[in-house]
Formats: C-alpha cells, structure tokens, sequence
C-alpha cells in the first residue's frame, strides 16, 4: 500500500515520552516515489483532538469530510518517521487550504533552505 503527500491515514503513533503508542490519524508528510519507495517508511505529522494543550504551529483541520475524520481536530507539528506496514489504512486527504496551512506550518517550524543553514 503506497500513500502521497497530505494523505490522512490510521497508524500507530509513537508517544514521545514513553514507549507506547496509540492509534490515531496523521497526516502524510513524505511522497512515496520520491521517498517511501527506497526506504519503506513515511514521514507523518500527528493529528489530534486535544484541545487541553496547544502547541506553537497546530493546524485546525478545516475540511474534516475531504480529511475523512468526524470531529474537530488539529494537524500537530509531532512528526515520526514510520514504517508502512504500521500504517493501517487511508482516510482521506487535506484539501487544498488545509494543504497550505500545514506547509506555512512546516516552513515556520524548518525555517531554512537546504545548503543555506
């Protein structure tokens, strides 16, 4: 099973702080022809419906039925790297506005060009 960049998918998402993990969506960070293909992994940003703690970049979801997710919920910028086969299936995919608040999300949270760091 192979997924693009801005798929909303079910995994396994690994807490930061302890060696558990739990089912949840994400988002899809890393394109399976340019990166998926070679390493079998993905790289996924974390969406949640917490609402008790924000963090700096969360991304409201603003399409939740393009995104096939049925509460309000936000693109976190907790990313992992994870192997495909922890991905259980897809959900749907952001729009074309969410698509672009997440990517002012990352250029905000990766502030450089490669090379010029």
């Amino acid at each position: 099973m192979t997924f693009d960049v801005f798929d909303v998918v079910v995994t396994h998402f690994p807490f930061a702080d302890r060696s558990a993990e739990k089912k949840r969506p994400a988002v899809v960070l890393s394109g399976f022809d340019n990166f998926g293909s070679a390493t079998g992994v993905a790289l996924v940003a974390m969406i949640t419906t917490g609402r008790a703690s924000q963090w700096p970049l969360d991304v409201p979801v603003g399409d939740l039925d393009a995104a096939g997710l049925k509460h309000n919920c936000g693109v976190r910028m907790k990313l992992a790297t994870l192997d495909f086969r922890h991905i259980e299936r897809k959900l749907g995919g952001l729009a074309e506005g969410d698509r672009k608040a997440v990517s002012e999300s990352l250029k905000q949270l990766l502030p450089f060009e490669i090379g010029t760091a």
